[in-house]
């Protein structure tokens, strides 16, 4: 039987999505850069993390991990076969909370909310329970 390891997201700037998906998530953030992976990227022309091609965001506790990797096409970046279904006890604060980190609401549902991360990518919001 197969397990969830990793969800990967197609991004026009990897490094600010990472955030995004790090600060929305609770318990997640960008995986740390050690001097072993600061090492291969300058081998591949890479000088800053800011400019890294597929940044790790990581989960505290063991949860599935999400990548997010540069693709050429922005076109491409914001059409994901795949979007992330999110709970919370207050959909009404984290929707707001959402917002101030850079999403953006598409629609409002009896009992979800469509939102789209600051690339486009569209994601759920439900009430937990």
């Amino acid at each position: 039987m197969a397990r969830l390891r990793d969800v990967v997201v197609d991004s026009v700037h990897p490094a600010r999505l990472a955030r995004f998906w790090a600060a929305a998530l609770d318990g997640y953030a960008v995986a740390p850069y050690d001097e072993a992976e600061l090492a291969r990227l300058r081998s591949t022309g890479v000088t800053s993390t800011e400019d890294d091609p597929t940044v790790l965001v990581e989960s505290a506790d063991g949860g599935p991990r999400l990548w997010c990797q540069r693709v050429g096409d922005p076109a491409a970046a914001a059409r994901p076969g795949l979007h992330l279904d999110l709970v919370a006890a207050d959909t009404a604060d984290e929707a707001d909370r959402l917002v101030g980190l850079g999403a953006s609401v598409l629609a409002r549902h009896a009992d979800h909310l469509v939102l789209a991360d600051p690339e486009g990518h569209p994601f759920c919001l439900y009430p937990a329970g």
